[in-house]
């Protein structure tokens, strides 16, 4: 095999491989990490974030905060191996106020994207 076809053989498969680990398929539970927006809490141990103009994904977790119902709390994500977040071990978040007293870990459990209807049915007040 010549030198030219087993060179083009490596980059075609390299090319293959990278494809395969850069984007999940679309038919994936996945997100972009930059492209998570407002977060609200409806209950302690659940996260509902908005994703681009129309989709609400909901996490659920282990333990949750009676912290996440006050507005002065944010939210970070200390896992930022890759820019797609699929599942509960992507999310590494940590729960923390502006005087820096809060201070928690949130475990993710699941991480799921909501249909239409189950949008349609969380009350406004509940909505990021």
């Amino acid at each position: 095999m010549s030198t030219r076809l087993k060179l083009l053989s490596a980059v075609t498969l390299a090319a293959a491989m990278f494809a395969a680990t850069a984007a999940p398929a679309a038919t994936s539970n996945c997100l972009r990490a930059r492209d998570m927006g407002p977060w609200k809490s409806p209950a302690p141990n659940v996260l509902l974030y908005r994703v681009g103009a129309n989709a609400v994904w909901r996490l659920d977790l282990q333990q949750g905060s009676d912290q996440l119902k006050y507005p002065d709390v944010h939210i970070t994500n200390r896992h930022m191996d890759s820019s797609w977040l699929c599942v509960p071990s992507d999310f590494q978040l940590q729960l923390t106020d502006r005087a820096g007293i809060v201070n928690e870990p949130l475990i993710v459990t699941s991480v799921r994207q909501l249909t239409p209807d189950e949008i349609a049915a969380i009350p406004q007040k509940d909505l990021p």
